[in-house]
């Protein structure tokens, strides 16, 4: 499998009143092409921050460090040109919220053509017809009425489309897609999906999918990652992740997953406390003051990763120390 993106000790630095804070702490991975990689984990554990950060849009007064490889070129320190040249041609990205992805001012028409006649010099009319294609090919209904639409005239699923349309006009390597899924219904949910797994199959496309949603994850993607508080705290394949998780935390958001089958008047197991603030974080592992089984040494210097399995790995000395997972 070619290597594609290759993320080493990335780190994202935000500017605060006591001073920089770090949003992201040392992420590291590798995607090749035609990968799936999914990023799970609670809010403000750090998933969009990197979603963003590989696309060059973190806000304007981060401090970037670290290495961000894509097809072999150093993007990390990049000046604003190289980044547009790659943004809408080479990575695509289904942001979060596609209400506020597209622009209220102009016919999704003309959105959907913008990269067409930016990256591959498309005539007005050419860009016209292939985003009419695009629409047909996510399976937008009256695609061609569509074209003339302006984005408050689509429901959210229709929006979501749209969006997915333009990250998909330039063929890119690489997709990544930020809850893609943000308030739509579970059936439009599936249909957003499987359009995607489709598209990713079909064209080879590299696929980075950042969610909350374990369930949809687990059957999505082929690696998993989870995030806490910036760092990633456990990675392995999705099957070895969801069947065996070694990290007290991954082992806290499965068991607090909705299941079939579970008597009436259930409750819900639930992982106390919070993600600590950026300016407060501690200086050993992030998780300890949640987790049932820190002890003084677990707060006292981060975790390393430890290997408990093929390609699995989970960053917790209790697993150094032979304590049951």
């Amino acid at each position: 499998m070619t290597e594609l993106l290759s993320v080493q000790d990335l780190r994202v630095a935000l500017p605060s009143a006591g001073g920089p804070v770090e949003a992201l702490r040392g992420v590291s991975f590798t995607l090749g092409a035609g990968q799936t990689l999914g990023l799970i984990g609670e809010s403000g554990c750090g998933k969009s921050m990197t979603a963003l950060a590989l696309m060059g849009l973190q806000p304007e007064a981060a401090t970037v460090r670290g290495s961000i490889r894509f097809e072999g070129q150093e993007l990390a320190g990049a000046p604003e040109r190289r980044w547009c040249a790659l943004r809408g041609a080479r990575i695509g990205m289904v942001f979060q919220e596609p209400m506020t992805a597209l622009n209220p001012l102009h016919t999704v028409g003309r959105q959907i053509a913008e990269p067409l006649r930016l990256h591959r010099g498309l005539s007005a009319a050419a860009a016209r017809a292939e985003a009419l294609r695009l629409l047909e090919r996510v399976q937008l209904t009256q695609a061609a009425r569509r074209l003339d639409a302006y984005p408050h005239q689509l429901s959210g699923g229709q929006r979501q489309r749209v969006v997915i349309a333009i990250a998909l006009a330039c063929r890119p390597a690489l997709l990544i897609a930020d809850e893609p899924t943000t308030a739509l219904d579970a059936t439009v949910q599936r249909e957003v999906l499987d359009l995607l797994s489709t598209l990713v199959r079909d064209d080879g496309m590299a696929l980075l999918l950042v969610s909350h949603d374990l369930a949809m994850v687990a059957e999505r993607v082929q690696r998993l990652m989870v995030m806490y508080a910036g760092r990633v705290v456990e990675q392995g394949t999705a099957d070895a992740v969801f069947a065996h998780p070694a990290h007290p935390y991954t082992q806290g958001l499965l068991a607090a997953r909705p299941r079939l089958g579970l008597p009436r008047g259930t409750r819900l197991p639930t992982i106390p406390g919070r993600v600590p603030e950026l300016h407060a974080m501690p200086p050993g592992c992030a998780f300890a003051e949640r987790c049932p089984r820190a002890g003084d040494d677990c707060r006292a210097a981060l975790p390393a990763d430890t290997v408990v399995g093929p390609a699995h790995a989970a960053a917790c000395i209790r697993l150094a120390a032979g304590a049951p997972a």
